[in-house]
């Protein structure tokens, strides 16, 4: 018996050319240009979907789209753009992968159609998406004339962020145009180093600027990591980046709509708790590593700290406490002492956005001197930025927990939850809640230096520490508690159960519309 395939007739000719078509659309580019990413140590797009989504779960929309125009149609297998939708540890996820070998995943009137069809599929039925960077721009013959110009701007929500659900990037190549547009959109982007961001390439630029300009300074992995802060995480493969692309989605909630899922707390999580006071210096003027302090009050290797190489007076963390993801921001004092200058109020800022957005509980781990100023500061808008920060901070809806480690002072004491800012709040005895520092302040208010007159520079020293100390906070119940620092983790998850419930929080979301980068 004739399979269908072989039959006679306008069924079997369909089968053919239809198994015809999906051959032409998995085989990509061509030959050479997979080979040549393959010696390079690089996936091309449908590997990229293989690793990243589980085995045998990618369903794809537009296989067969090909471009608009007749001259290319035949050129372009998928137009460019692998989508659809998968599961990644058992999570629906929509994607979109950039096949840089097919006129370089340049962006075109149909494949702008596939990524609109499952990013509003992510948005109304409540699930990540995730765009896996590597474009060209612009395909040029499309955008060019008057007949381009018509079809730009068509959709009113393709630039609107509104944070219905988690949208992440991954660059994994050169990325222009759109890749950097949903880059610049997405709430974590990690970054293959090699890889490159930025408006156009580098090659236009020294066109239009009249000199040579190398694609690693225009936008490499350094300088988004580093100056912009732009990128969260750059690493050596495709494959680690994907792996970070999976970490961090690990950490939200399908959507906004519901609260990250609750998951069980590793052995020994208590041990690292009790220990705390060893990572912990003696005396108040010596420095030490926050990260290490984190890392004995969360679920154990629970820590992912967003953006490290960006605004390092601050590190922001997401991490499980009693298997409940939060958020936390704690001051870093082996960087400019904690001093808080404008990078990390940037990173503050959009990290709280974050966290309000997708149900996350924010907690502060506070050991700041002030904000860092300076004529720098004030150059690149410190005022405007700190009021940005505390306006985000006024709208969230999540629990807020703040404690306070050592020192907390000035203006920033409201920054990171200080007051009315915070719905619970803690101590250490060792916390200072000053304006400034003490010596610092006898300066200020007395005009007294301590080579003038030691005795009295100690005396008024000791009475400005006293009345800022941790119990006269606590006696006005400006602070809740203060707790011995090994019951840190305890208090935590105590005040996140009273806080959270049943687990099940939802927060108002004010910030959904926050911008993404200011």
């Amino acid at each position: 018996m004739e399979s269908s395939e072989t039959s006679v007739g306008p069924i079997g000719e369909g089968l053919i050319e239809l198994k015809r078509l999906k051959a032409k659309a998995q085989a990509m580019g061509n030959k050479e240009k997979l080979a040549a990413r393959k010696e390079a140590g690089v996936l091309n797009a449908r590997e990229r979907l293989d690793y990243l989504l589980d085995p045998g779960s990618f369903f794809e929309v537009g296989e067969l789209a090909t471009s608009i125009r007749p001259e290319v149609r035949d050129r372009t297998p998928a137009d460019g753009k692998v989508t659809g939708f998968g599961t990644i540890d058992g999570r629906l996820t929509g994607v979109v992968s950039n096949d840089f070998t097919v006129l370089g995943a340049s962006s075109s009137v149909i494949n702008g159609k596939k990524i609109k069809h499952v990013k509003d599929a992510a948005a109304k039925r409540g699930f990540p998406l995730v765009m896996l960077g590597e474009s060209s721009g612009a395909r040029m013959p499309d955008r060019m004339g008057a007949a381009g110009r018509a079809i730009l701007g068509q959709d009113p929500t393709e630039f609107r962020r509104t944070r219905e659900m988690p949208l992440v990037s991954a660059l994994l190549g050169d990325c222009y145009g759109s890749s950097t547009w949903y880059g610049c959109m997405s709430d974590f982007v990690a970054m293959r180093k090699g890889a490159t961001m930025a408006v156009a390439s580098s090659r236009v630029t020294s066109v239009a600027i009249n000199q040579p300009v190398e694609p690693e300074e225009l936008g490499g992995w350094k300088l988004h990591t580093e100056k912009t802060g732009l990128v969260d995480y750059a690493a050596d493969t495709d494959q680690q980046v994907l792996d970070l692309v999976k970490t961090y989605l690990s950490y939200l909630p399908q959507s906004a709509r519901e609260a990250p899922a609750l998951t069980p707390v590793p052995e020994g999580s208590n041990e690292a708790a009790a220990a705390i006071l060893d990572h912990f210096p003696a005396s108040s003027t010596q420095v030490y590593d926050s990260k290490k302090v984190i890392n004995c009050i969360v679920d154990s290797g629970s820590a992912f700290e967003l953006k490290p190489r960006f605004g390092k007076s601050l590190v922001t963390t997401l991490a499980r406490l009693g298997g409940r993801s939060v958020g936390i921001i704690a001051s870093n004092p082996l960087h400019r002492g904690g001093a808080i200058d404008v990078d990390s109020m940037r990173k503050a800022t959009s990290f709280i956005v974050l966290c309000d957005s997708f149900n996350l509980p924010l907690i502060f781990l506070v050991d700041q001197p002030g904000f860092l100023i300076g004529i720098d500061g004030e150059k690149r808008w410190a005022p405007g930025r700190i009021m940005n920060w505390m306006n985000a901070l006024s709208q969230v809806t999540v629990p807020r927990i703040s404690l306070t480690i050592r020192k907390n002072f000035g203006q920033a004491y409201l920054n990171m939850g200080g007051g009315r800012h915070a719905d619970i709040s803690a101590a250490w005895p060792t916390a200072n809640f000053g304006f400034m520092d003490p010596k610092t302040g006898v300066n200020i208010l007395h005009g007294l230096k301590r080579e003038e007159d030691p005795e009295r520079f100690d005396k008024l020293v000791d009475q400005i520490s006293q009345d800022s100390s941790a119990f006269a906070l606590a006696g006005l119940f400006e602070t809740q508690a203060v707790i011995h620092p090994a019951e840190t983790r305890q208090f935590l998850i105590s005040a996140l159960d009273v806080q959270c419930g049943s687990g099940s929080f939802v927060g108002e979301h004010h910030l959904a519309n926050w911008p993404t980068s200011f």
